[in-house]
């Protein structure tokens, strides 16, 4: 069974869930490959959320240094990992490459070392706020996660319990997240959204 296999077992993904990605033109933009799970990943699930707790990133077009993204994702927060790096290791010449695929409530990074020519070879880095200190795991992005959902590593790599063994977790794509919101239902607890339409569309 592969990692993709194990994830989906562990947390099915929704009608609908999935982005559609010209990986030619994101690879371009981006200067680099990506690594195959997280391409599959992102065919199965896509941009969204497990749980209202963890957020994974599909990419945009990479922009340059200078330019605007078309929103705040996968390149801001990447930009945001490296700024972390270098404020927790002044000591070293210059931050190495680091994209991030995902960010938690509790303000922890996921990202990847992408600093192999390989991107199947790059390992899961996380920033845990909670210790202040960055952390290293040997495998790739759908390992990664599968771990946490089974409570595998010797501790849980985030500030937070909430994904650490759940029995049910659940994903929701961010298009499918607007669409209840804007239906009056609480996404998460498939509750009426007492706050539906306070603040506009």
């Amino acid at each position: 069974m592969s990692w993709l296999d194990e994830v989906l077992r562990i947390m099915p993904a929704h009608p609908g869930a999935g982005d559609s990605v010209d990986w030619h033109v994101v690879e371009t933009s981006w200067g680099t490959r990506f690594p195959n799970d997280y391409k599959e990943f992102t065919a199965a699930y896509g941009d969204g959320a497990i749980d209202d707790y963890l957020a994974l990133m599909a990419p945009e077009i990479y922009t340059g240094p200078g330019g605007e993204p078309s929103y705040a994702g996968m390149q801001q927060e990447s930009a945001n990992a490296e700024d972390v790096w270098r404020t927790a290791k002044p000591e070293a010449a210059e931050a190495p490459r680091l994209i991030t695929w995902g960010v938690d409530s509790s303000a922890d990074i996921l990202c990847w070392l992408a600093t192999d020519s390989d991107p199947n070879k790059w390992p899961v880095l996380v920033w845990s706020r909670g210790d202040a200190r960055w952390a290293e795991y040997a495998c790739g992005m759908l390992e990664f996660l599968c771990r946490v959902l089974r409570a595998e590593f010797d501790a849980c790599p985030l500030s937070d319990l909430s994904l650490w063994g759940a029995a049910s977790p659940r994903f929701l794509h961010t298009v499918e997240e607007q669409r209840l919101r804007k239906a009056g239902i609480d996404p998460w607890t498939g509750e009426p959204d007492p706050f539906a339409g306070m603040f506009g569309d």
